[in-house]
């Protein structure tokens, strides 16, 4: 560089910025991942609906949540999906797909990348922050938050099983929200939030058998890896886990017909479908059946939750 062009920099500091790429940090977000920041809100809205629909909420105080649950939502998979590359930089220099990420073509720099997530994390905090700090929102909020979503990244390394680990992380949103509406939590909440638990490990696994073939010559684990060739066969009974949670939580929470016709009956549905249609050897069926579950499989099951919650307020 010449002596010119510092001066240059120096003298108009907008200058040393025109470099950045800021496409790059939102891509590091994954902005374009709708269904990603909807399989992280879907838990949280089924959860909040039935609890309305319990606790008799008022329709504008139940629209007031789910707002702040998509952008909690938003914020949150931002952040896990920076926090999941700044880990994994290395590794994902390794697999085809996710070689031209940000931070393992250099794009962004890890303390770039670290900015990024901080600028993610305060309104997220901001949004979970209660009255009172010791509420027992703020705490489910912070353990999903720190050694939940914090340590994911990690367990890839360490276990077959990082999915199940995710599936906990996610699946507390059932528990949050009816913590947000009650203080509290029902037996139904926990069943619920176990089905949530047994669809995340359905839809992550496909997800995971995209870089089945890379994983497994990076060393990466992950259940698409330890499943294999059974595959189908596993995540099968994880969807049956889905099913009887679904049905088990609308027998407890007291839901009417149109629970258990849309959102137990369309669940089983589109899962029978899902096993119909994918082929774990193609990664583009296994990207489409991912976001399936985002764009459709939650969307029935929040539909059937909040129409009986409609018809009860109508009686």
């Amino acid at each position: 560089m010449s002596s010119s062009s510092v001066l240059d920099s120096k003298a108009n500091p907008l200058a040393a910025t025109k470099s950045i790429d800021y496409s790059a940090y939102l891509e590091l977000s994954r902005v374009k991942n709708r269904a990603g920041i909807l399989l992280i809100f879907w838990p949280f809205a089924w959860g909040l609906v039935m609890s309305a629909r319990t606790l008799n909420l008022p329709l504008n105080v139940v629209l007031r949540f789910l707002g702040w649950g998509i952008i909690g939502s938003f914020l949150f998979h931002s952040a896990g999906c920076i926090w999941d590359d700044i880990v994994d930089r290395n590794l994902d220099a390794q697999v085809e797909r996710t070689k031209n990420r940000p931070l393992p073509s250099g794009r962004v720099s890890v303390r770039g990348a670290l900015v990024w997530l901080t600028i993610n994390i305060i309104p997220l905090l901001a949004l979970l922050w209660p009255s009172n700090p010791l509420a027992f929102r703020w705490t489910i909020g912070l353990v999903s938050l720190f050694p939940l979503a914090g340590l994911y990244p990690f367990m890839k390394r360490v276990t077959y099983w990082p999915q199940a680990w995710l599936g906990v992380t996610l699946s507390i949103g059932v528990v949050a929200a009816w913590a947000y509406t009650s203080g509290s939590y029902p037996t139904s909440a926990l069943v619920l939030s176990g089905g949530a638990w047994a669809w995340t490990l359905w839809y992550d696994t496909i997800y995971a058998c995209q870089d089945r073939k890379d994983d497994l010559k990076a060393g990466i684990k992950s259940t698409a890896v330890l499943f294999a060739s059974r595959t189908k066969l596993v995540i099968a009974l994880f969807g049956m886990i889905l099913l009887a949670a679904l049905y088990t939580a609308g027998v407890l929470n007291n839901q009417g017909y149109a629970y258990f016709v849309l959102s137990v009956g369309g669940a089983a549905v589109d899962l029978l479908l899902q096993l119909m249609e994918i082929d774990f050897e193609r990664t583009e069926s296994c990207g489409r059946a991912f976001h399936r579950n985002g764009y459709t499989l939650g969307s029935i099951v929040f539909f059937g939750i909040f129409i009986d919650y409609a018809l009860t307020c109508l009686v």
